[in-house]
Formats: C-alpha cells, structure tokens, sequence
C-alpha cells in the first residue's frame, strides 16, 4: 500500500510539473507574441513618420501669391521657362496660367517697368525692354555682336521655312555649298541640330531655335511671314552669283 501511495504521489507531482511547464510555455508564447505586436506597431509608426517627413506640403496660394511664384521663377531661372513646368509647379492647368501671365504682362506693359514678358511657342521668359538697352550697356557687359550675310540669312531662311531639314537639302535648294553658313548659324545659336533623317547615312537634321524666335522678334515659326515669290527670286539669283564666283575664283566669296 505505501509503495502505491508512493507512486500516486510521484505521478500527480510530475503531472503538476508538466502543467507548470506549459503553463510558462503558454505564457512565454504570449509574451513574445506581445513583443511582436509591439515591435510592429513601434516599425508601422516609425515608417509612417519617415513618409511624412518626405512629404513637402506648400501652402495654398491666391492670385497674388501665385504671380509672385511666377514672377520669382522667371527672375530666378534668367532664361525661357516652359509653361508646363510653371503648371507642375503650382499644380495648376494651362487655362489657369494664362490670366496670371496676362496679369503680369499688363503690369510690366506700365511706363514705369523696365521689364516685359517675352512669349514663345511653349515657354515664356522674363526679359528687359528694349527702351533699357542703352542705359544697360553702360553697366552690364555686352553681349558678343554678330552680323548675318546675305548668304547667311538665305540658308537661315530656308531652315526656318523648310525644318526639319539636312544640310544637302539646303544646298540643293541654294545650289552652292552652305558649310560656312551653317556653321555660323550653330554658332549663333540661331539653327541647332534636332534629330537625323531615317535614311542611309543618317544625315543630321536642322531647325531653328528659341534665339531665333527672340531675335527675329516672333512667337512661332507660324508667325513667320509668307515666303513670296519675290523673295524665292532673289534667293536663287543670289545663288547664281555665288556659282559665277566659284567658276571665276574657285572659291565662294564670304562676307563675315
């Protein structure tokens, strides 16, 4: 009887072990099931704060506040702007822009500006008037001068009225050699090159730019006016010349 006593005491205490040991087991489980929790709420906080901190809220802007942001980036900028880059900036349409940019065109319009906003195809820029000049270059360094030929202007001609075109189509149309003139013009920035024809050889493209819109003082190549028949005339009589030239001389007489 005592040794089966005995044994029913040794089991009911192993049984209270094994309880025990589940029962720490069970909260253990529980504890790092909690830590868990916790540390994911703790990386769910930290990541929404590192979103907002990378966020950059800027603050509503009114008429004013908006011709003010325009006016700074031009000013800022120097040179021409996109329009759509000024629509990304105060997230706002085209249609939106263009009263603002009206606004400041008619306060620059007054007497007492000396500024003026010059319009292109796609970009808009901040410039001086040309009334100023005068009194400008007794203070600012003056920009290199450049004088354009006959000849210059013929090949310029074409480009604008024929772009995109290549370099053999131009010489075709003038019937001399154009290198010289061209080369000026890159140099001038008033032609650049914009692409390459998909035909053997690849030839290079060329076209105006924005310095020749602002230096020939138009919006777009659709303001250009109408290439008469006159002026075709006087091109291709030109060209004749400079032919006679190259027979008599060998070379074609440059006026730089």
């Amino acid at each position: 009887m005592n040794k089966e006593k005995y044994d029913d005491v040794n089991i009911e205490e192993n049984a209270s072990e094994e309880t025990t040991c589940e029962n720490n087991t069970s909260e253990n489980n529980a504890s790092e099931n909690n830590a868990s929790e916790n540390n994911t709420e703790g990386n769910t906080s930290e990541n929404n704060t590192e979103g907002n901190i990378g966020e950059d809220v800027l603050p509503f802007l009114d008429e004013d506040g908006a011709c003010a942001v325009i006016e700074a980036i031009l000013f800022a900028m120097g040179n021409s702007v996109r329009i759509t880059k000024i629509c990304d900036v105060l997230n706002m349409g085209k249609k939106e822009i263009k009263p603002l940019l009206e606004r400041l065109q008619s306060r620059y319009e007054r007497a007492d500006s000396g500024l003026e906003l010059v319009c292109f195809e796609d970009s808009i820029q901040l410039c001086t008037k040309s009334t100023t000049f005068d009194y400008l270059a007794k203070i600012a360094r003056m920009p290199q001068k450049y004088s354009l030929t006959d000849t210059m202007l013929e090949t310029l001609s074409i480009v604008a009225y024929k772009q995109p075109v290549t370099r053999a189509a131009i010489e075709k149309i003038r019937g001399v050699n154009c290198d010289h003139a061209i080369n000026k013009l890159l140099e001038y920035e008033l032609i650049e090159e914009v692409g390459r024809l998909d035909a053997p050889g690849r030839p290079i493209l060329f076209g105006t730019t924005e310095q020749f819109l602002r230096s020939f003082g138009v919006k777009s190549i659709s303001d250009l006016p109408t290439l008469g028949p006159e002026l075709v005339e006087e091109m291709k009589q030109q060209a004749e010349e400079e032919i006679s030239e190259i027979g008599e001389k060998g070379q074609v007489k440059v006026e730089v």
